[in-house]
């Protein structure tokens, strides 16, 4: 870059535009490059596949209804079943595969403390998939 010209005048100041000629050389080259590599990124490899038509396997997991009553009683898939009887069949269901859903639907008035028993024992069995089941409707009024 030149601060001045080659006269030793005292009235001479220092140059103060820039230089673009040397940004514009390499942008164009840096196009070129670009330009002449870009087509070489999409070559492919023709080759002719085989068709097939298939269908995915996709087993649906079953659904366990499990209902509890606000007086504390245990439904699984309609039949009334004891804690003892709950976790065996719990057991069971964690160990088929695909695991089943655990669907779980209690009455407005059960207390939390059953509802957290039922969650508890399909933790313990190993059921991952729990659900809870309510009516669709409008709330009621003195919901907050």
């Amino acid at each position: 870059m030149a601060f001045g010209g080659f006269n030793k005048n005292s009235d001479s100041a220092p140059m103060a535009e820039i230089n673009m000629v040397p940004l514009i050389d390499v942008m164009l080259v840096l196009l070129v490059i670009f330009i002449i590599t870009a087509p070489l990124l999409t070559h492919a490899v023709k080759i002719d596949l085989p068709r097939a038509s298939s269908h995915p396997n996709m087993t649906k997991p079953q659904n366990i209804q499990l209902g509890v009553r606000a007086d504390g009683e245990i439904f699984w898939n309609g039949e009334a079943v004891d804690l003892t009887t709950l976790d065996g069949r719990m057991k069971t269901a964690a160990a088929i595969e695909p695991q089943p859903e655990l669907h779980i639907r209690a009455d407005r008035t059960t207390e939390y403390r059953r509802v957290a028993e039922v969650m508890s024992a399909a933790a313990r069995a190993g059921l991952g998939k729990i659900g809870f089941v309510t009516e669709p409707g409008a709330a009621p009024a003195n919901a907050h």
